[in-house]
C-alpha cells in the first residue's frame, strides 16, 4: 500500500488486511468528495498490493458513517490532496465490482451515503449499537443513488417503505432483510470481522478474485447467457496453478499452501 497524504480517513496495512478508517468523527463520519476521493485511491491501492486479501471499511468514533456532508454539497467542499479519481457513483461501483473482498465493519450508525457504503460492501458486520437507514426523505430528499446497491440485497417492499419512511432500522433487523450479513454484541464486533478475515486468507486469492469478477459480470444476464460464460470461467479457474494445489492437497488430505498464480 503507498503512503499517500490522507486527510479524511486512515490506512493501515496488517496480517494481509487493509483497514480503512473514515476519520472525521467530529461529523460522524459524514462524506463529501474529499473523503470519497482518498477512498478511492485507498481502494486502487489494495488491488495493486499482493499482500492485502481483504480490506475492512469502518469510521472513526461512534458512528459508521452519517451520509452525506451537506456543507460540502452546498459549495464548502474542501481542495483535495490527491488527484481526483472520482465521484460517490465511482465509489460505489469500485465496492460493488471490487476483486479483493471488502468488508463493512459497522461500528455505528449508517445512513445515507453511509448505508450506500454498507450495501455495497462485500461483506457486512453491525455492530447491535448502530441504526441504518434512509433519512433523506425528511429533508426534501430521496436515496436515488444508493437505491441502486440497496435494491440488490434488501426485498423491494421493506427497501420502498424505508426509503418513503425516511426509516431508521435496527442491526437486528438490517441481518433479517439481507442488509447486512449479521448483528453482533459491540464487543464482539472485532471477532466477528476478524471470523470473515481469517476466512478469505484461507482461500486462493486468484479463486477469490475470478469468483468475484464473475458474480458482477453475469449478475445481469438471463440463464441462456450466463451458463456458457459460467463454464469459461470455470476452465479459466481448473488452469490456475493454485486450482491444481487445492486439487492435489484434497487428495494428499493436507492444507493448500496457495499462490496466487
Amino acid at each position: 500500500m503507498q503512503d499517500r497524504p490522507y486527510q479524511a480517513i486512515i490506512v493501515a496495512v496488517d496480517g494481509g488486511v487493509a483497514k480503512v478508517t473514515l476519520n472525521n468523527p467530529d461529523r460522524r463520519n459524514a462524506i463529501g468528495p474529499p473523503m470519497i476521493n482518498e477512498l478511492l485511491h485507498a481502494l486502487d491501492d489494495a488491488h495493486e498490493d499482493d499482500a492485502v486479501r481483504s480490506v475492512v471499511l469502518t469510521g472513526a468514533g461512534k458512528a459508521f458513517c452519517a451520509g452525506a456532508d451537506f456543507s460540502q454539497m452546498t459549495g464548502g467542499a474542501k481542495e483535495q490532496a490527491l488527484p481526483h479519481k472520482g465521484d460517490y457513483k465511482d465509489l460505489l461501483l469500485a465496492l460493488w465490482r471490487t476483486k479483493k473482498p471488502v468488508i463493512a465493519r459497522v461500528n455505528g450508525h449508517a445512513m445515507g451515503g453511509g448505508l450506500g457504503m454498507v450495501a455495497a460492501s462485500t461483506f457486512a458486520v453491525a455492530s447491535t449499537d448502530a441504526k441504518l437507514g434512509t433519512p433523506e426523505i425528511n429533508v426534501g430528499l430521496f436515496p436515488f443513488m444508493i437505491m441502486a446497491v440497496l435494491d440488490r440485497v434488501m426485498p423491494r417492499r421493506r427497501l420502498v417503505e424505508m426509503m418513503i419512511g425516511g426509516q431508521r432500522i435496527s442491526a437486528e433487523e438490517a441481518a433479517a432483510c439481507g442488509l447486512v450479513n449479521r448483528a453482533v454484541a459491540p464487543d464482539a464486533l472485532d471477532a466477528s470481522v476478524a471470523e470473515l478475515t481469517d476466512m478469505i486468507a484461507s482461500k486462493s486469492p486468484m479463486t477469490v478474485r475470478i469468483g468475484l469478477e464473475t458474480i458482477c459480470e453475469v449478475e445481469e444476464m438471463g440463464l441462456d447467457e450466463k451458463l456458457p460464460i459460467l463454464n469459461d470461467k470455470l476452465g479459466q479457474c481448473l488452469g490456475t496453478e493454485d486450482a491444481r494445489e487445492g486439487l492435489m492437497a484434497f487428495l494428499q488430505k493436507r492444507k493448500p499452501v496457495w499462490k496466487g498464480r
